[in-house]
This record gives structure tokens, sequence and C-alpha cells, in this order.
């Protein structure tokens, strides 16, 4: 009997994209055929990996789930099930306001939905998964959930209390996809700082990096979504030391007027930001700093505004995100406070705040021509070859453009190459 066809979709961050993988692995392992997000979707059934992170984002996972929706009820699909932090939120609400949903499972219950299948969750893969990224690089969850409490998050909500994975057990996943040609490892959870806390008495980040650095063929280890407070300062002697640990450190800082900060409920002050960033660039000398910035947060004035304006100017991040304030039910800023600034003043706080990014990122971005660095190579688009400096991660940062006429190039492996021309987003070089 022919096994039948899977469409998985995922939406929102690299962490429910892990989840995605693991699905994929226990489906493929009794036999299925999966497709991660298709093109075209053509599957019997199709699985929905929503984010429910801020309105951009849920409205995103809503309009995925009825354009299905209306496939299904057309005829074209057999069944729909839906997963992760949007269904975890919602469940209830979303199993009555869109029925054609067969099942609607959280974001941690997911392993239910093969059972709806008839097929059993297989233990032992566990810590396996079908990697959907190149096969040169893979993100690793150390940890789900989160403990702090800022006033505009609903992650906690989400996700609960953090949990951190056992070392060992990283090491070995660490190890099972280097075998696979894995070189490139995202490091990836809700807030990296805390790693260790629950599990250990103490914050663990620093040895884990160093654990992880020892496995052979490990080549690049990247670091995503750390806390300003509280940073374990051990790992800036692990980046400094450690040649395959990269001068790259992914800080969400979200603001730095003291006013905010309070409001924000992020424990910790205006200087102790500055000084936070100005010890990472002494201690780790050539150390990128990827940020996230936040405007309109309710009780954000134009002096605070103004204050995150210089800071910006001031810090010159090397990459730097930045968002509008949404309101979301059941966080403190949503009872605490009104959401008294209106959307057109956020989202021209939201442009102007960018636009500066932009002429720092295009200044800095100069700076690296003439200059060497060791890429490694992603995809080819058009007629370049796409890759990245161990600056740049990827989806979300700057990519460096080799010419296919430079030479026959393998995916997924590392080349030196001079930088000789750059523009606000990407660099462009030759062998």
């Amino acid at each position: 009997m022919r096994k039948k066809k899977v469409d998985i979709i995922t939406l929102g961050c690299s962490k429910n994209l892990v989840d995605s993988e693991q699905l994929i692995k226990q489906l493929e392992a009794v036999g299925y055929e999966v497709s991660h997000d298709p093109e075209k979707p053509d599957g019997d059934i199709a699985v929905i990996n929503t984010c429910g992170f801020i309105g951009d984002a849920k409205e995103e996972s809503i309009n995925m789930i009825l354009e299905f929706a209306q496939a299904k009820e057309e005829g074209e699909l057999e069944k729909l099930f839906v997963m992760g932090c949007l269904s975890e939120r919602y469940l209830q609400e979303l199993a009555i306001e869109i029925p054609q949903v067969d099942k609607f499972y959280g974001k941690f219950n997911w392993k239910e939905l093969l059972a709806e299948l008839g097929e059993a969750y297989q233990e032992e893969l566990r810590n396996e998964r079908s990697l959907t990224t190149p096969s040169h690089y893979a993100y690793i969850k150390i940890s789900e959930g989160c403990d702090r409490k800022c006033s505009y998050c609903a992650i906690p909500i989400i996700t609960g209390r953090h949990k951190s994975r056992p070392i060992e057990e990283i090491v070995e996943e660490v190890k099972h996809l280097v075998s696979q040609g894995v070189k490139e490892f995202q490091i990836i959870a809700q807030e990296l700082t805390y790693y260790g806390i629950d599990l250990y008495k103490k914050q663990m980040l620093p040895e884990l990096v160093e654990r992880i650095a020892d496995v052979p063929g490990v080549e690049w280890i990247r670091l995503h979504y750390a806390y300003p407070a509280h940073f374990p300062e051990d790992l800036f002697r692990v980046m400094r030391e450690r040649d395959n640990v990269c001068k790259y450190m992914d800080i969400a800082l979200q603001h730095v007027s003291d006013n905010m900060l309070t409001k924000m409920r992020r424990h910790v002050t205006k200087q102790q930001t500055y000084d936070l960033i100005e010890r990472f660039r002494k201690e780790v000398p050539g150390i990128h700093l990827r940020t996230t910035l936040m405007v309109g947060h309710p009780g954000e004035t134009e002096k605070d505004f103004e204050e995150l304006k210089e800071f910006v100017r001031k810090a010159r991040f090397d990459r730097m995100g930045a968002f509008a304030y949404s309101e979301e039910e059941g966080t403190y800023a949503a009872k605490a406070y009104e959401d008294n600034i209106p959307d057109e003043i956020k989202q021209a706080r939201l442009s102007e705040l960018m636009d500066i990014q932009q002429g720092i990122s295009g200044e800095l971005s100069a700076e690296k021509v003439g200059k060497s660095f060791k890429v490694i190579i992603d995809r080819v688009e058009g007629d370049y070859y796409v890759a990245r400096t161990e600056f740049d991660s990827p989806e979300v940062d700057p990519e460096v453009l080799i010419k296919r006429s430079e030479g026959e190039l393998n995916i997924g492996e590392f080349y030196e190459v001079n930088v000789f021309d750059a523009d606000d987003f990407d660099l462009y070089a030759v062998l």
C-alpha cells in the first residue's frame, strides 16, 4: 500500500524548524514521503507549524491555516493538522473558528500527531532529524522555555519555564550531525545565557560551547538569542580562545533608556548595556554584534526614542533588527499599561531607526573592501555563488556573492576570498 505524502510548512523561528525536522524524521522512518515548505503543496496530508510571537506572525499563521483549510474543503487535501506556538496558545479558540482542521496540537505534544496517523513515536530517534537546511549547517536547540518576565513578551506564556537539555545529549546530537556532514552549528534557545541553571544550578553556556567545540569536525559555532543581564563572563574567554567559535553574538537588547528598560522589566540599565558592548569588543577583538530593538512600547517618550537613536549611532551594531510593539494578551504590559502610542508613530520610529542602521551597515560593509575572509558556500543563485563569513548567520545576515565564472565551487565547502565591492547588505568577492 502506498504511503501518503505529507507537506510540512514551518512558520516563525529556527526553534520551530527544529521541531519540524524531528517530525519529518519520525514520518520518514515509517515510510511517509515528506516535503518541507514546498513551492506548491501536493501532499495528502498537511501539517502547519505555527508562530504566535507577535501580531504579524500570528496573522501569517492564521492566513496559512485558512489557505489550507480552503484546499481541504475543495477536496485537494485529506487531512490538515496544526501545531506550534499559535496552536499552543489559542488551541480551543482555533478549533472552534477553523473546524476544517482535523486536529490542533500545541508546541510540545506534536508527537501525538503520529498516533493520529496510526504510527508510534520512536524514542530511539528523539535526537535525530531530517535537515531542511543545506546539509552543511544545522540549528541546535539547547533549551526550551524562558524564565524571564519581560513586559511585552508572550514566549513564557507559550513555552513555560526554562528547561535545559543535558550537555551529554546535546554533544551526542552534534556528533551525529557531524557524521552526516554538518560543519556549522547555530546554537539557539529562547534565552541562551540561562542555560544550565535548572539542571546544574549555574550558568553552563561557556562549558557547553567548549564541549561542542571539542567535537572533531565542528568548524563553526554561532550563538543566538542571549540576554544582557548577568551575562556569563567566561564566554568571552571561550569565544576569544576557540577558533571554531565564531566571533558573533546575537544579543537582544530591546532598548537603552532607563525609563524603558524599567518599564520593559529587563533588569539591566543603560550604563550596564553600554559597558557590556564595550566589554564584548575589548575581550573578543573583531566580534560582530547582532541585536534586536523595539519601538513603541507603552510609555516610550520622544526623549526615550532620541536616546535609542543615539545608542544605535554610538554602538554601531554590525547587524540590527527592530520591530514595533504589539500588545500581546496575558503579558505584563497588556495588563499594566495602555497601548497608547499610535501605529503611525510606531512605524515612523521604526523606519527612522532602520534608516540610521542602514547607513551604519553600509559603512561597516565598505570597511571590508580589500580584506580577505574565510567563507562557506551556501547555494548557487543566478550568476553567483552565495556564501557567508563567520560573521553572517543564515537567512538573517548579509551574504558574500562570488561570480560563477570564478570557477567550480562546492556547496558546503570553505574558501578564502578577497572582497572587492560592497553595498548596504552584501559583499562581492573573488577567490
